[in-house]
């Protein structure tokens, strides 16, 4: 089951200090090229995550997260293709997939996911996106495609905006830049878990 509230961010430290606000999943995006670098993120993050019973969700690297003994991860596109779901299954972990148009979503539902992502659903400044703004309506169609498929809006999100991502059929938020640039990102963190309680 998907919380309504997850927070994707970008390394360890970042973890550590919302995971205790109230977080109960938490995705790491951790980008680098250096697989000793990406272990000890993961490793410091899934202690925290542990410590505090959160889902942790690791991005992109499913190698490292069986090894550290993770179960659960999200791919974009591109970690699709070159993903070994064969592995990925063996080892127990459940996976989130994104999607942007109807092509992915078919191909993303036949893998069976534990959701399918849909954005950016508003304009994003944080990540540099050859998508244009989804919005509320295709959100809305992807829930009907999705069927019983949980789906995770990204993109954009505010606390504000959030009546129309449920109206729309949002399982979830996935926020990012919301938090990340925020002038409080604690505070911020402690709106967004009273506003999806």
């Amino acid at each position: 089951m998907m919380e309504k509230f997850y927070p994707v961010l970008p390394d360890a430290d970042w973890i550590e200090r919302l995971v205790p606000l109230g977080i109960k999943q938490v995705q790491l995006r951790f980008k680098s090229e250096n697989p000793q670098d990406i272990g000890q993120q993961i490793a410091r993050a899934a202690k925290v995550c542990r410590d505090h019973n959160v889902q942790l969700i690791v991005n992109d690297h499913w190698q490292l997260a069986i090894e550290a003994g993770c179960d659960f991860i999200h791919l974009g596109q591109d970690d699709m293709a070159l993903a070994d779901f064969d592995r990925i299954r063996a080892a127990g972990l459940r996976y989130g997939l994104s999607t942007h148009d109807r092509k992915e979503l078919a191909c993303a539902l036949a893998l069976k996911p534990a959701y399918v992502a849909l954005g950016p659903v508003y304009e994003t400044r944080l990540k540099k996106m050859k998508w244009r703004p989804q919005g509320l309506q295709k959100l809305a169609h992807w829930r009907e495609l999705a069927k019983d498929t949980p789906l995770v809006a990204i993109g954009g999100l505010t606390v504000e905006r959030l009546p129309g991502l449920w109206k729309a059929g949002a399982d979830c938020a996935a926020v990012v830049t919301d938090l990340v640039t925020a002038p409080d990102p604690v505070a911020r963190t402690k709106e967004w878990v009273q506003a999806c309680r």
